[in-house]
């Protein structure tokens, strides 16, 4: 069953009928799909081409040696549908640049044609000349053709500089990022009320291949208890995969990662005295995780500057997995993936109310509450103070770390099942007052797991997981 993806299918539907109907010298057109590990590109892609019934190529990439990799490219060209595949037969093949030549001699002459290079930064890695081949091919001999050239990759910062300014293929392609499954398409997915199909978000940050194992109307329990007890589970060894995949040689990122995740430091401080490295270590290391999109540094929301930058795990599932999966897996292995699960239990309820708040902070900035006439689209994050004397789950203002207007302050209450209640609207109040840039008429705003008995006030906006869910479902 394939889940969502409607947004991502209908931009390549639209690529697709544009090359069909256009009628300039030029018709054919390139798209860049990125997003991360295991999250579900290739089979986006696999499902619009068997909805878009054309001839079409699927090459994916093994980061194999050039001369294997061309080797396997002839292979695929002679499985696929293309009308002249036929005439790879026998042919071999020293450079991308002639292979990508002749691949123009298996399209059809009239109608339309996929062509698909998956994992596109495994060749650019093993030939760095590849780029300018891929451009030079695209201009003179594809893009005259009626062709749709997809290429995929997971390494997002790669196929962020392919459309770069000053690289080779500057401009000449579409960019679309396929994000994890939204907490309402799991929702869907899994047939699950709001607030469990939140909590199934966080144990799968949203990977199909997780939520293909879970079986519809499972609660979160009841697929951990399934999954723990089977050490090949999407589960268990999704992360190891992908994090086996980005640093094959980066052991102090992935310690960094860990720490990060795991042990739950988040200042740089912490994370450097828990991991035993350095500082220059640490800097290298956060750079790289950063520049992966696998760890956010993130500083407080108010008017006020602040240096105090944090760290957390970007996915939802690296969180869950780091946190709980990872330092248990020796026991799972054991076959002791039962008394892991009662780990889980025993953690859960602490631990998901912090790693709730990224996700509601994204919900929050879609939606876009009425927070009076004078807000206008800004965004969400919260506010802390060195001593964490101060705490808050949720500022709205107008603009990133040094704002100039406090749009909304707010609570979340996301643990058990104990309502917002009279002494939570109390300390929402009192952190009010304590944020720097807010006053007493600033909007308040209390998300709860759990319902609100705390009574009414001027400019409240209580939220609830249904609530949270619809800021997927509107777009």
């Amino acid at each position: 069953m394939f889940i969502g993806r409607n947004e991502q299918l209908a931009v390549l539907d639209e690529l697709l009928e544009g090359l069909q109907t256009r009628n300039d010298r030029k018709p054919g057109h390139a798209i860049l799909i990125r997003g991360r590990r295991r999250v579900g590109k290739s089979r986006l892609v696999e499902e619009f081409v068997q909805r878009a019934n054309v001839p079409h190529l699927f090459y994916a990439a093994a980061g194999r040696t050039v001369e294997e990799e061309l080797r396997l490219f002839v292979a695929e060209v002679l499985a696929s549908d293309l009308p002249e595949a036929d005439s790879f037969r026998g042919v071999t093949f020293e450079t991308w640049d002639t292979a990508l030549r002749f691949l123009v001699s298996a399209l059809p002459e009239d109608g339309a044609s996929i062509v698909v290079i998956d994992d596109l930064p495994y060749l650019i890695d093993k030939d760095p000349g590849f780029e300018g081949t891929l451009q030079t091919v695209f201009d003179r001999f594809l893009s005259p053709q009626r062709v749709l050239l997809v290429g995929i990759g997971s390494d997002l910062a790669m196929m962020e500089m392919l459309n770069d300014y000053g690289r080779p293929f500057h401009q000449r392609a579409t960019e679309m990022i396929v994000p994890p499954l939204s907490p309402a398409e799991v929702a869907e997915m899994l047939e699950l009320p709001a607030a469990e199909a939140m909590d199934a978000y966080l144990v799968s940050g949203g990977l199909p291949l997780i939520l293909a194992e879970w079986k519809p109307g499972w609660t979160m329990w009841e697929y951990l208890e399934w999954a723990l007890q089977r050490p090949t589970s999407a589960l268990l060894v999704s992360a190891e995969r992908a994090l086996a995949a980005e640093f094959p040689t980066e052991a102090q990122a992935r310690l960094v990662l860990s720490t990060i995740g795991g042990a739950g430091e988040r200042t740089f401080t912490t994370i450097g005295q828990r991991a035993g490295i350095q500082a220059t270590q640490v800097t290298r290391a956060t750079k790289l995780l950063g520049e992966k999109r696998m760890v956010d540094a993130v500083r407080p929301l108010s008017t006020r500057k602040s240096s105090e930058t944090r760290y957390r795990v970007a996915d939802p599932y690296l969180r869950f997995w780091l946190s709980f999966i990872e330092p248990q897996m020796p026991r799972i292995e054991r076959g002791g993936g039962l008394e892991v699960l009662e780990r889980i239990r025993e953690g859960w309820s602490s631990w998901s109310g912090r790693a709730i708040e990224p996700v509601i902070h994204e919900a929050l900035d879609r939606l876009r509450l009425p927070l009076g006439p004078k807000a206008a689209a800004g965004v969400v994050g919260g506010y802390w103070t060195r001593t964490n004397d101060v705490e808050i789950d949720v500022v709205i203002a107008d603009r990133p770390e040094v704002a100039k207007q406090i749009y909304a302050v707010g609570s979340i209450k996301w643990k058990g099942e104990r309502p917002f209640d009279g002494h939570d609207l109390g300390e929402l109040l009192k952190h009010r007052g304590q944020l720097p840039g807010a006053d007493g008429t600033t909007p308040l705003v209390a998300v709860t797991r759990s319902g609100y008995t705390a009574g009414t006030v001027p400019d409240l906006h209580v939220l609830g997981p249904e609530d949270l869910l619809e800021a997927w479902r509107r777009r």
